[in-house]
């Protein structure tokens, strides 16, 4: 498998006080190891191998705020309470340790359904109790239970960096919580939370980041990972033009977020095909030309299979770099992030450094079974 030139990779670059000695990023996944709320040794080496790897920056998997039902499965880590803290500490300073640069991904799964069909001990919410448009779901919030989800966000990212965390990254994706606020299918509010453009129905993302930038001060690196698909809708989008994405992603840059994380499931596809063809800016691209925002961009990075499809149990073949290459020499977005790539090839950045991307392995969803 050739490889073009991989210089634009690893260019530096810094955010605010934050310097990343390439532009790779790992993606957050979630793992489901953390017994009890928490993480370990496990985890430690897990990371560890991967900043000594070579991964610019680690963003971890999610990890929930304070709820009572924020979390949809229970392998997945607390981001609050003595204990759940104490592994992070130790996971961020095995990081360091390895020279890597790590940000926790803070999250709430609102009324979405975990995979294994387990259920929190307390009632699910969301904006309107639904989990997807026409499907109940628990129950919907009341401004106090938004006002609190608001102040559980800041706690957490206050921690983060008080444990020594290099940025923090709030899950605004994917359908969870905050993406449920967006979504107008199952955000049926009347009063400030809702509302029929996706600029107000913005509000309660912008409120979120502007506490959590309260939190941690004016330089910190703040992270927002937000996306246009839903697991519940694979083709829901809630900007159809750019001035619909301007009016969805401006409050949240106004509100302090420094980067933009835009998932795709295809990191090549383009977002508005109709307005500057097939070869045409992703979303990560219309995101930063729109908003002046640093972004990530994300999705099938170095694999011939999407990763929805690997819940399904499709393994993945190692494929080349040359779109990805091509689109970070024309500065179309600023990081990449790599996810399944770097589970089953944790020195992926090493190699692709060295030239020596014939070695890297494709994705068997086995290796979800374990954390190596």
């Amino acid at each position: 498998m050739s490889t073009p030139s991989t210089d634009a990779l690893f260019r530096p670059l810094a955010i605010g006080p934050l310097e990343l000695p390439n532009r790779i990023v790992m993606a957050p996944m979630t793992r489901s190891f953390a017994e009890n709320g928490i993480v370990g040794p496990a985890q430690e080496a897990y990371y560890a191998r991967r900043a000594q790897g070579g991964v610019g920056l680690i963003l971890s998997e999610g990890t929930v705020v304070d709820r009572p039902a924020s979390r949809n499965e229970p392998g997945i880590p607390f981001f609050h309470g003595e204990a759940a803290l104490a592994g992070w500490k130790g996971v961020i300073d095995a990081v360091h340790a390895a020279g890597g640069r790590m940000g926790p991904q803070i999250w709430h799964t609102g009324a979405t359904r975990g995979m294994s069909g387990w259920e929190p001990d307390a009632p699910v919410e969301s904006p309107s109790g639904l989990n997807a448009p026409g499907e109940p779901r628990g129950r919907a919030m009341s401004e106090e239970d938004i006002a609190d989800t608001v102040a559980a966000f800041a706690q957490a990212a206050a921690d983060a960096k008080r444990l020594g965390f290099d940025t923090v990254e709030i899950h605004g994706a994917h359908g969870y919580l905050i993406d449920q606020f967006f979504w107008g299918g199952t955000n049926l509010r009347e009063d400030r939370y809702g509302g029929a453009t996706i600029g107000e129905r913005s509000r309660m993302a912008a409120e979120v980041v502007a506490a959590v930038r309260a939190a941690i001060g004016p330089d910190f690196p703040l992270i927002i990972r937000i996306s246009q698909w839903k697991q519940q809708d694979y083709a829901a989008r809630l900007a159809t033009t750019p001035d619909e994405m301007t009016a969805w992603l401006q409050p949240l840059v106004e509100a302090g977020a420094n980067v933009l994380h835009c998932s795709q499931r295809r990191f090549w596809e383009p977002e508005f095909p109709e307005l500057d063809g097939e070869q045409g800016l992703n979303f990560a691209g219309w995101a930063k030309k729109l908003t002046g925002a640093t972004t990530i961009s994300v999705g099938s990075v170095s694999l011939s299979g999407e990763f929805l499809a690997a819940f399904g149990g499709e393994t993945s073949k190692a494929t080349g770099l040359e779109q990805l290459t091509h689109r970070m020499e024309r500065d179309e977005f600023d990081l990449i992030a790599v996810g399944r790539a770097l589970i089953s090839n944790p020195d992926w950045v090493a190699k692709v450094r060295d030239g020596a991307t014939d070695g890297l392995k494709g994705f068997d969803p086995a290796a979800l079974a374990e954390l190596v």
